[in-house]
């Protein structure tokens, strides 16, 4: 579809291919774009066409808007309102959504909107692949890190009592729109979260694009509107490359994705979850590793100092809270428990130069130990 300023990015699947788009100020006509994605399945029935469209407390007028533009197109539309916060991705909430499309009669041909950040998308997305073996779903991501990192890649999921993220599938959308108006309600700590993980690509994949970022930090953290499209769009662009390449995670490729998360992981579980938003635990996972790095000899310190630098200049931590107590054998502890730790052996993302990181799995301890 055609807004006026906007970006689309498109996901080549196959069959499962989607497009992203990118615009300002266009939620209301988001009905457009529902239509053209829905001739990509044969196209929407023409009568009888449902969407239930899920959203939670924090970000409900921005699902209105959608349900609004859907509604007029025609569209009968169910509003799933689910408390905000990581306690919504469990099965007993999932089992009270599964009732709501029950009630609404809800076929393979019933659309699932996700409005809102990653535990939303999660969520739904999580709805839309187990619902009758799987429906077709839209996400419109309400913040910065659901833009550039859980809406794009199919990743759904909610989490067990045990562990976060452990009951899943991998199920595609037929398109995300992401409307960067929609981050001016965002509260500043949440949006420099999402910060963080638009920097991480610059770091792994794009040299050209940390640069740029550089040049960019009053746009930034003005939330200009051309930045943040350019930014956004460049960031799912680059996630879509690597998930294009690796969708379901098994050659190892996806995991590029993971820079600064082994650290960030047991930051945050050790902080308590919410006490380190992720994004900030993200910041100061990245600046581990690239010291990290630097301590195996794959680069020199003005990589770990641009990053440092680019990072402090738009209000993100590059440093352990002050008030942390962790000892390093806290932080090797959780990294061992992390998911992505196979055979008892640390496993970290590094970069060997700014635009390419590499994985190594066999990082001695002592060399952690050393850094922490």
């Amino acid at each position: 579809m055609t807004h006026s300023k906007h970006t689309t990015v498109n996901v080549n699947l196959g069959d499962r291919s989607y497009e992203i788009v990118i615009a300002s100020g266009a939620l209301t006509s988001i009905a457009d774009d529902v239509a053209s994605w829905g001739d990509r399945l044969g196209g929407w029935p023409n009568t009888g066409r449902k969407a239930a469209i899920v959203t939670d407390t924090n970000v409900r007028p921005h699902a209105e808007a959608v349900q609004h533009s859907l509604a007029t197109d025609g569209w009968t539309t169910e509003l799933i309102v689910i408390a905000a916060g990581e306690q919504s991705k469990s099965l007993s909430v999932m089992s009270e959504m599964y009732d709501r499309l029950v009630d609404l009669h809800a076929d393979r041909r019933t659309l699932v909107v996700a409005v809102g950040g990653g535990v939303v998308g999660d969520a739904a997305g999580f709805l839309a692949a187990t619902y009758a073996r799987g429906v077709p779903f839209v996400q419109v991501p309400t913040s910065l890190l659901a833009d550039v990192d859980s809406s794009v890649g199919g990743k759904t999921g909610i989490n067990h009592p045990r562990a976060k993220n452990l009951i899943g599938a991998f199920h595609q959308p037929i398109g995300v729109f992401i409307d960067t108006d929609v981050l001016g309600t965002l509260p500043d700590r949440e949006y420099r979260s999402g910060l963080a993980e638009v920097v991480k690509y610059g770091v792994i994949l794009d040299a050209e694009f940390f640069a740029y970022l550089e040049e960019h930090v009053d746009g930034l953290n003005q939330r200009d509107p051309e930045v943040l499209r350019h930014a956004i769009a460049r960031s799912c662009q680059l996630k879509a490359d690597v998930v294009e390449q690796d969708e379901y995670e098994r050659t190892g490729l996806r995991a590029v994705l993971n820079y600064g998360h082994t650290f960030a992981h047991a930051y945050e579980a050790l902080a308590g979850y919410g006490e380190l938003l992720h994004g900030e635990a993200v910041a100061i996972g990245m600046v581990d590793a690239s010291r990290l790095a630097e301590r195996r000899g794959l680069i020199d310190a003005t990589i770990t100092d641009r990053q440092v630098r680019l990072l402090g200049a738009v209000g993100l931590p590059t440093a352990r809270p002050a008030t942390a107590s962790w000892s390093a054998d806290d932080i090797i502890g959780r990294m061992r428990l992390d998911k992505k730790t196979l055979g008892g052996k640390l496993r970290f993302i590094l970069p060997t130069k700014l635009g390419h990181v590499e994985l190594f799995d066999d990082v001695p301890e002592d060399d952690v130990r050393v850094l922490l």
